[in-house]
């Protein structure tokens, strides 16, 4: 424990920090900043680099546990979103009205930048990515944060923008108060984290709905018609900003569409009407056209130009782990999809890819419902190899559907086997539907192993 300059100073504000990741290191750089007495306690342990950063500010610090004393004294504290609300030591800091927000809701304090905030059960990576791409492509001053890149704390503590495009998960979202975007896209909602809120899928999309609280009659909501349970969320939150849906299956203006002819078409109000062919974009696959027409109704809110826009569109490189393509070996292609923890993101993988795939999946199932891929199943997939300690339910789940179930303990002999089954001109497709801490240290380390052993062979 380092606790040197532990609130030593009575006159100023004593702010505490609950995890010291990435977005943890961010508020304590901020809170320093601002003039807080800050600490920083973690009941794991703390990486090298982030001590270091601690360390060269003279920011105090713990690891392995909670001082419940020192924490207890805070005046306000910033926690991870990885520590759930309903957490022991967050509801005894509530219990003595203590402030406990998060990151983003903290670093939003210091900023007058706008934000624009996505979130959604799949495909936010990519369409914050996206979004970001086209915005900054076009000129703008523009940071990229929240689930992804440098923490959004640490770019307004050091480096502020004009603008943010912020991934928000719904973790993320439990810990607003104030927070208020100035766009806000929901790109669609299907069952995840369930064991976080109670197992009831209204309570996770209350969650997801919080992204347009305190939103204002001038600002902005875009969201998919398509999406049953966005629908369900709508019509029971009151939502005060201008709303601009999205839809692959009826005509929407204004909004985005996809026409008689595969054209996205995007019509906002006093601007020139956009048009791109789904064929001309980068990122192929009917939940990739979704992202896409999210992205561009945001760029044209911004009253970017349509062919600025059309050439991000047609060339932006996906994020690593996400239908990233590693490499082809005897005429067979390799495909990292670690990002894809669960259900829904390896549906929309399996839609995307030609048949016939040899599919890598498994890990920790967090109650997964395998119902919706059994037809994909069926129709494109050759053979299953399970990674992972517990692969009972993907036995379970598909058996009947194809031939080949097979299970492996490490990556080395997953890919090697997924190999062997494999023929000319199939994918091997890492999509596990699971979370991967069993084996792994997370989805990120998953998919580099994956790599690695696919260069092997």
């Amino acid at each position: 424990m380092n606790t040197k300059g532990t609130h030593i100073d009575n006159k100023k504000p004593f702010l505490v920090v609950l995890g010291a990741g990435e977005s943890g290191i961010g508020a304590a750089v901020l809170g320093q900043k601002q003039g807080f007495d800050v600490f920083v306690s973690d009941a794991g342990e703390i990486k090298e680099n982030y001590k270091k950063q601690l360390a060269d500010r003279a920011i105090a610090y713990e690891e392995k546990k909670h001082s419940l004393d020192i924490l207890l004294s805070a005046n306000i504290v910033v926690k991870s979103p990885g520590i759930p609300r309903k957490s022991a030591i967050v509801q005894q800091l509530i219990t003595q009205n203590i402030p406990v927000i998060g990151e983003i809701e903290f670093a939003a304090r210091y900023t007058d930048a706008r934000t624009i905030c996505i979130t959604g059960s799949n495909g936010k990576s990519t369409t914050t990515m996206l979004t970001y791409d086209i915005l900054k492509k076009s000129g703008l001053n523009i940071g990229l944060a929240g689930n992804i890149g440098r923490s959004f704390a640490l770019q307004v503590a050091t480096e502020p923008f004009d603008a943010y495009v912020l991934e928000i998960s719904s973790f993320m979202l439990e810990d607003m108060d104030t927070f208020r975007a100035d766009i806000a896209v929901l790109l669609n909602i299907t069952p995840d984290h369930l064991d976080r809120y109670d197992y009831k899928m209204d309570n996770y999309v209350d969650a997801k709905f919080s992204i347009t609280r305190n939103q204002r009659k001038d600002d902005f909501f875009i969201y998919c018609k398509d999406d049953p349970e966005t629908l369900k969320g709508l019509a029971r939150t009151p939502i005060n900003a201008i709303t601009y849906p999205f839809s692959q299956q009826e005509v929407v203006e204004p909004g985005a569409y996809l026409n008689k002819d595969k054209e996205i078409i995007i019509t906002i109000p006093n601007q020139e009407k956009f048009i791109m062919s789904i064929n001309d974009l980068a990122l192929q696959g009917k939940h990739n056209v979704y992202n896409n027409m999210a992205s561009g109704i945001v760029a044209k809110i911004w009253e970017l130009r349509n062919e600025s826009i059309r050439e991000s569109m047609g060339e932006f490189v996906n994020i690593p782990h996400r239908l990233e393509h590693v490499t082809r070996i005897s005429g067979i292609e390799f495909i990292n999809d670690s990002k894809a923890t669960n259900v829904n993101s390896v549906w929309y993988a399996l839609e995307s890819l030609p048949e016939k795939i040899v599919l890598i999946m498994g890990g920790v199932d967090k109650g997964n419902d395998y119902h919706m891929l059994k037809e994909l199943v069926k129709m494109k997939v050759r053979g299953i190899v399970c990674l992972g300690k517990d692969t009972k339910n993907i036995h379970n789940a598909f058996e009947d559907d194809t031939e080949i179930i097979v299970n492996t303990q490490t990556m080395s002999e997953a890919v090697q086997i997924a190999y062997h089954i494999a023929q000319k001109g199939d994918t091997v497709l890492l999509s596990p539907a699971c979370a991967s801490f069993d084996l792994f240290k997370n989805y990120e380390d998953r998919g580099d192993q994956f790599k690695a052993a696919v260069r092997e062979l």
